[in-house]
């Protein structure tokens, strides 16, 4: 049976794991058994910069950017608590906990280490206000988180890499194994990938609110173009499969190396930042939100800066590619979770008890 939270949703957005795999799939098939599709990709690219990759990339960043309610980010900041378990939970643990999965499995194989790194440090500002709708958490939360999130990236997300990539792995006598990127290098990404896309939807949404009303901004235009992300991520997938599609094949082995812990990663932030908001008081709402937010991860960042600091045909952004096929299922069947917890450790309200029940059967 379909979980209730699916209602309402549109037909890509409901058969998303199907659609994703289909993607991977049809992407493997065309670089694996098309001789010219990788030459013709390539000759697409500037640099280290596939132009149908940065499209795709900047196009499926856009929509949620649309989202955000950046004229309300300030009620967010009123539960100061929440606010703070957020930050703990997306820019202390989750960069630590990967950083320690990436040297404890790749150890060994430094550009898949640094690839999962940047999926760790990359917090999710998109996905997750998928997985929030199915579980029924906090919209109005999700969204302030989201674009605290976004603000943070855009100014921090470099430091944070050269941190985590340059730095700490040298202190631990791991320089000779890892890239040295500058911060230069990243702000530009973060700027293109990012920036681009979050000034986008902050001119879109000031100026559209201005000349129509938020009725027809909410009701009319967000549903035109929230399709787009998942459009443009399937495209993304495609493109990136076809490059990757024989180091898939040659590479199986690789794959489960690299999903490993990207698996251990999902669930465990997903069930500390669960036990964290419940542990705090917050309701089940919130609690999901919070726990969603810290679980998901901005793998179309990570994508974007491992292609253009390490190069498409780097083992970093393949590891980067392998993130969306691992998040994708798993945290659809955390929002099975989320309900399950929900029935067992908070009071139902009337209007999901049913939905609830149905669930469970």
């Amino acid at each position: 049976m379909a979980n209730p939270g699916t209602r309402g949703l549109g037909f890509i957005d409901r058969y998303l794991t199907a659609w994703i795999f289909a993607a991977m799939v049809l992407g493997v098939v065309l670089g694996w058994l098309v001789p010219g599709i990788v030459p013709f990709l390539n000759r697409l690219s500037i640099g280290t910069t596939s132009i149908p990759i940065a499209i795709g990339l900047i196009v499926m960043m856009y929509p949620p950017f649309t989202k955000v309610r950046f004229e309300e980010l300030h009620l967010v900041f009123r539960d100061k608590s929440i606010l703070l378990l957020s930050l703990i939970q997306n820019w202390v643990i989750g960069p630590i906990l990967m950083f320690v999965l990436a040297i404890v499995f790749l150890r060994g194989y430094p550009e898949y280490m640094a690839g999962l790194i940047l999926i760790g440090l990359a917090r999710c500002i998109a996905m997750v206000i998928v997985w929030n709708e199915l579980a029924k958490g906090d919209t109005q939360y999700a969204a302030g988180l989201v674009a605290f999130n976004s603000l943070f990236q855009v100014f921090f997300y470099s430091i944070y890499a050269w941190i985590f990539i340059t730095v700490l792995p040298a202190k631990l006598g791991l320089h000779s194994t890892i890239v040295n990127i500058s911060i230069a290098e990243i702000a530009k990404s973060v700027f293109i990938y990012l920036g681009i896309p979050f000034l986008a939807g902050l001119v879109t949404r000031a100026v559209l609110l201005r000349v129509k009303s938020r009725e027809w901004y909410d009701r009319k235009f967000v549903p035109r173009v929230s399709p787009l992300t998942l459009i443009a991520l399937l495209f993304t997938i495609v493109v990136m499969f076809s490059l990757k599609g024989a180091y898939i094949v040659r590479l199986p082995l690789d794959v489960v190396r690299i999903a490993v812990p990207l698996l251990i990663y999902f669930v465990i932030m997903f069930l500390i930042s669960f036990f964290m908001g419940r542990k705090l008081g917050a309701g089940y709402e919130k609690t999901t939100t919070l726990a969603f937010t810290a679980a998901s991860n901005n793998f179309e960042l990570a994508i974007a800066v491992a292609v253009s600091v390490f190069g498409i045909n780097s083992g970093a952004a393949f590891a980067a590619v392998i993130g969306p096929l691992v998040e994708v299922p798993v945290m659809i069947a955390l929002v099975n979770v989320a309900f399950y917890f929900q029935r067992r450790y908070f009071q139902l309200p009337a209007l999901h008890k049913r939905a609830a029940s149905e669930v469970a059967s």
